[in-house]
């Protein structure tokens, strides 16, 4: 989605370049949170939100923002219909812009892109090491034995598999996900595809609900 948009679907858009002030993670021990990244928040990262919430199942919290949030727009109606057929509940979401205070609260900060990614590291230096896109945290994850992620629950399992992944970044062509905004049908499909691949990989490694 391009950064020079303004109003989509009618609703404004706001950028979440600004600087603040850094403070570690908030997050509870017993919970593991997970923020979901894309452009308007109306297309992928809400996807990546939901599938991951149904996977992974209690114990991890996940929720999204856009880095240009399209505030208050619902989940755009072809990924609205991908989620439908996978009985995945669209109705109640509303955009919204990412915020440092959300990404400094998360244990892990999943991106769709690269360019997100250095946007999230520059709204909120201290979460690059538990920073990566959806797809590089998926492939990271998928190179792992089992007994390389001791934990009794999806959450303990996760915590030990971020600290795991930072050790192992490697650059791929193949970690991003493009943007299906205004394109064909075909497109959301793809992209639909590729973050449901990704969230299964994850969901499979830490021992979540496929």
């Amino acid at each position: 989605m391009a950064r020079s948009l303004t109003t989509i679907f009618g609703a404004p858009v706001q950028s979440a370049v600004e600087s603040s002030e850094e403070c570690p993670a908030l997050s509870n021990l017993e919970q593991f949170r997970i923020f979901c990244v894309c452009t308007g928040n109306i297309c992928r990262s809400p996807v990546a939100e939901r599938l991951l919430a149904v996977r992974l199942g209690p114990g991890v919290a996940v929720s999204s923002g856009g880095t240009y949030g399209v505030l208050g727009a619902p989940i755009s109606p072809p990924m609205a219909r991908l989620l439908g057929q996978a009985e995945i509940a669209s109705a109640d979401f509303s955009a919204r812009r990412v915020t440092p205070e959300e990404l400094r609260a998360a244990d892990l900060v999943l991106t769709m892109t690269k360019e997100q990614r250095r946007d999230v590291v520059d709204l909120a230096p201290s979460v690059v090491r538990r920073t990566f896109t959806l797809r590089e945290f998926a492939r990271l994850l998928d190179g792992l034995e089992p007994d390389e992620l001791p934990g009794r629950t999806s959450a303990e399992r996760l915590r030990v598999a971020v600290r795991s992944a930072a050790t192992r970044r490697s650059p791929s062509a193949a970690d991003e996900i493009d943007d299906p905004y205004g394109g064909s049908e075909a497109d959301y499909v793809r992209a639909f595809g590729e973050i449901d691949d990704a969230v299964t990989t994850i969901a499979r490694i830490a021992g979540g609900r496929l």
